[in-house]
């Protein structure tokens, strides 16, 4: 193969023999074909390299794939039987599904995850695959910025659908669906954060009649993610209990079921606020109530005067003047009714995870 620096192009090599004349045209000239070699460099995932294979004279271009990882087998852990069983049963699935505007814009958290496997069309088809394999009565979807193609797919299986879209930039927000052979919609009602300066997150709450006879509350939530504003984690947490509170008491105090990314984990004060109904934030780093900063300044907060503005114990407790954020709700894990050990369970009888990318490993979601 003949290489000319002057013109920086490469030649592949002469034919063993050359090509017969054809009517009308001249043949080129053995090693007159070039091509031009190019600065650009692709991926190295999509370079291409020169192969010789076998039984073919000379090099060709070929294309070069990497080897797809296979996709890991994941061990679930059932419920007993008997708590999932009869016609007053209702099974509800949560899931933050990654928008895909956050796949494509944070590709830093997805190193070791193959871009095929990223693609919406491939996730989309395996998140309906998923849902349609557990055929819950109940869907609650977090980040959700496709909501039109889920809807469509959802349709046809029978199922109804509720969406509320974030504002501002951001293009997700919270669906809810539901089988109509089994629920019934009595009444909806959403939260937009934003409008009480508590970012741009949503909230769904929503009442259900259960085939003709029992109700309940169902609230569906995504929690802003950012550790260090533990104020608004806690305002929008708060906010959820008492609209769902509130629905309740005007169906006759029906029970009450929540769902979503909460952003926070079971060590977190915020995870304290929730089981048991109280948190006094005055005796809290703001920046560390979702258990979420792993910066060394929770190392040394306990030396620290936790220094609270007024706007943020507001945010947190719904008034400046309060520092004990409280809620009428008496909550429990819905995984207290699984069984668990050392090897899937941490020390609150929560998941070990349900969240993983390249900077945390760990549960959010509930």
């Amino acid at each position: 193969m003949a290489y000319n620096p002057s013109r920086a192009r490469l030649s592949p090599p002469a034919p063993a023999a050359p090509r017969p004349r054809k009517r009308g045209r001249s043949p080129s000239a053995p090693g007159a074909a070039v091509w031009r070699a190019s600065a650009y460099v692709a991926p190295f995932d999509h370079r291409r390299r020169w192969q010789d294979p076998a039984g073919a004279s000379g090099r060709v271009w070929q294309g070069y794939h990497a080897p797809h990882a296979p996709v890991p087998y994941r061990r679930w852990v059932f419920a007993d039987e008997a708590s999932t069983s009869g016609s007053d049963a209702c099974t509800i699935m949560s899931y933050n599904i990654l928008a895909d505007n956050n796949a494509r814009n944070h590709p830093d958290l997805y190193l070791d995850v193959p871009w095929d496997a990223l693609r919406w069309d491939s996730r989309r088809r395996l998140i309906i695959h998923e849902i349609r394999h557990w055929d819950s009565d109940l869907v609650c979807l977090q980040e959700v910025d496709r909501f039109q193609e889920i809807a469509a797919e959802m349709k046809n299986r029978g199922y109804e659908c509720s969406f509320k879209g974030r504002t501002g930039d951001a293009k997700d927000g919270c669906a809810t669906f539901w089988k109509s052979e089994r629920l019934r919609l009595l009444e909806e009602d959403s939260i937009d954060f934003s409008e009480f300066n508590l970012r741009n997150n949503v909230a769904q709450v929503l009442v259900f009649e259960l085939n003709g006879t029992q109700k309940f509350v169902l609230g569906n939530i995504h929690v802003l993610f950012n550790p260090k504003r533990g104020d608004v984690k806690m305002g929008q947490i708060r906010m959820l209990l008492e609209r769902a509170n509130a629905l309740a008491g005007k169906w006759d105090g029906i029970p009450i079921v929540l769902a979503g990314d909460f952003n926070s984990t079971p060590e977190s004060a915020i995870y304290k606020f929730l089981s048991t109904m109280k948190l006094n934030v005055s005796l809290h780093d703001r920046r560390q109530l979702s258990g979420l900063d792993s910066s060394e300044f929770g190392l040394y907060c306990s030396l620290l005067n936790y220094g609270w503005s007024d706007e943020e114990v507001r945010n947190a407790t719904g008034s400046s003047n309060v520092m004990v954020a409280s809620h009428p709700l008496k909550l429990s894990s819905s995984y207290a009714m699984l069984k668990g050990n050392s090897s899937n369970r941490g020390y609150h009888g929560e998941p070990l995870a349900t969240s993983y990318h390249k900077k945390f490993l760990g549960t959010v979601d509930y």
